[in-house]
């Protein structure tokens, strides 16, 4: 018995007795934390959720990969004319690679004295790693590296307008696929005071070197925005109060009927081939038709545009 006593003893005196004092910690603990963060800023909390929601739609709107491939992916513009031709059109280049040991002519001295002017890279590189990276393709030892287009959003376009206090005109292309049609219309929008050009992210041209000598430099100041459902955008488009013109051959409107190009709106311009597409054919306000009396069956989709942008700015002057 007297064993189990001491350790019964053992047990209880190994138990932590009371502390005497707080030390401060109580009268801490009654300290207020502050105001009160705002409702946005606490996790958890409705508008916490409704922020942070619009945050990720703002990082969404971020510009899309340029040319509808990889990110990153520079396209190569390759052979003496070539290079050339786009580095006197002012085409954003950053990288010139050169053959070693080639033989020099006036493309080759100009096309140096160009890259030198405007700070790009100057690489040398052997005739083999010049055909890997072409392909194959006749570089004549030139090779002009080009890196990928930073789109704009479509709503950044409605936005510019509303930077400068300003009706939007926008031209929407549906099915070009020719890059030098899509420099035409950069030039024609950028002439005639539009601001800015749309095209579908797939099955459509892009901003490729090409459209850039096209354009005649205008792609400088002219943004292009991709959108990934051209239906949906100019849906979009609608809902903020744009009116959506389509050209087609059979329009119920002649151009010159069409008050519409008075107020905000998007010309959606078809393939001079198949013209609109059905779904977005239906999703237009008004099929408008250009008045021919020379017979021609339709115009490319860099004059049609011309035409309609001009007659835009002449009802907006």
């Amino acid at each position: 018995m007297a064993g189990n006593s001491q350790r019964r003893n053992r047990r209880t005196s190994n138990k932590k007795g009371a502390t005497v004092g707080s030390g401060g910690q109580r009268r801490r603990g009654l300290e207020g934390k502050g105001p009160t963060p705002p409702a946005s800023m606490r996790k958890g909390h409705k508008k916490n959720r409704v922020a942070a929601a619009q945050v990720r739609r703002t990082e969404s709107r971020r510009p899309a990969p340029r040319r509808g491939g990889p990110k990153g992916t520079n396209e190569l513009v390759v052979g003496r004319n070539s290079v050339v031709e786009a580095l006197r059109e002012g085409v954003p280049a950053n990288t010139l690679y050169v053959q070693q040991f080639l033989d020099n002519d006036e493309r080759v001295r100009e096309a140096l004295q160009l890259a030198t002017e405007k700070g790009l890279n100057l690489m040398e590189a052997p005739r083999p790693e010049l055909d890997r990276m072409t392909n194959g393709l006749n570089h004549q030892g030139l090779v002009l590296s080009v890196p990928p287009y930073d789109y704009a959003h479509p709503e950044d376009l409605t936005a510019i307008a509303a930077d400068n206090a300003e009706d939007p005109l926008i031209v929407a292309l549906d099915g070009i696929t020719d890059p030098r049609n899509l420099g035409a219309v950069v030039r024609s929008v950028s002439a005639f005071g539009g601001h800015g050009v749309v095209v579908p992210e797939r099955r459509a041209a892009g901003m490729t070197a090409s459209a850039w000598k096209t354009s005649a430099g205008t792609a400088a100041r002219t943004p292009v925005a991709r959108a990934t459902n051209m239906t949906r955008m100019l849906e979009a488009y609608q809902k903020e109060g744009l009116m959506v013109v389509g050209l087609a051959a059979d329009g119920d409107v002649e151009l010159h009927e069409l008050e519409a190009l008075e107020g905000p709106v998007v010309i959606v311009v078809g393939s001079e081939g198949k013209g609109l597409s059905r779904l977005v054919g239906e999703t237009c306000d008004f099929r408008v038709r250009i008045p021919m009396p020379g017979g021609a069956e339709s115009l490319n989709a860099g004059v049609a545009a011309g035409v309609v942008l001009y007659e835009a700015a002449r009802r907006r002057a």
